[in-house]
């Protein structure tokens, strides 16, 4: 597999490579007071005991986008384990969410992580959140409500992670991944179209003819209005004739 940058988002977990290192941290966690502890918040605890590093380093470190294991995940720096230990929440919730930048590799030998067979990625950047926080964190647009702002982005946000088999590694994945956690024009823009009456009908990235030494992309955001004239049963109006510019 040829390298290939990454922007990938999805869920960090870790996982024991061998039944060795899987009964060494049971040990090490039984002599923790874990009383009171949920199993994932005794894994947490006993990670974050910097006098347990060892096992930290140990461990694969799996990225699963929509559920499926996608990537095999490596720090570049070493210094960077504790954002991976970060991820690891004690109270683990379907709207977290960590973004991951890195080059992939090759695929991982069936010894590196007890059979997994993934494409390893080097991590340059690892940043961890909630859906819920990102959202509260968009910039809100003078005179739209709160609620209504809230419910466009979340569904937004949404759309653009379940499309399909977005992984983060082609230029229009990672242009999607990009806009959806760092650039908020595109919340504003569609909470402006919902206020129009118009729905979001499709989003594509195209190669940009400006692209040259670096690739760029146009990432299309269409919408429709709502109120579009309906014919007969089966034929239908999408839109009224209107002006069309191929650039």
């Amino acid at each position: 597999m040829a390298p290939a940058h990454v922007y990938a988002i999805g869920k960090v977990e870790p996982r024991f490579p061998s039944l060795a290192l899987e009964k060494e941290f049971a040990q090490v966690t039984g002599r923790t007071d874990s009383s009171g502890l949920t199993d994932r918040q005794a894994l947490q605890k006993t990670l974050a005991d910097r006098s347990n590093r060892y096992l930290a380093r140990q461990l694969c470190w799996i990225l699963s986008i929509e559920g499926l294991e996608t990537y095999l995940l490596e720090p570049r720096d070493p210094a960077d384990l504790d954002l991976f230990i970060e991820a690891v929440r004690p109270a683990p919730r379907p709207t977290d969410m960590d973004v991951v930048i890195g080059m992939r590799g090759a695929v991982a030998s069936p010894d590196v992580c007890n059979g997994l067979m993934l494409p390893m990625v080097a991590v340059d950047q690892l940043y961890s959140f909630d859906r819920d926080s990102l959202i509260k964190s968009i910039p809100r647009p003078e005179g739209i409500a709160k609620e209504k702002f809230g419910a466009t982005a979340e569904e937004l946000f949404d759309r653009i992670m379940l499309m399909t088999d977005n992984a983060g590694a082609t230029d229009e994945h990672r242009a999607l991944n990009y806009l959806a956690v760092r650039y908020p024009a595109i919340y504003a823009s569609a909470a402006d179209a919902h206020g129009r009456n118009s729905s979001l009908a499709a989003v594509e990235v195209r190669p940009s003819a400006l692209s040259g030494a670096r690739r760029i992309v146009d990432v299309i955001f269409s919408y429709t209005n709502r109120s579009t004239d309906v014919t007969e049963e089966f034929p239908f109006l999408v839109t009224k004739l209107s002006p069309y510019y191929d650039r």
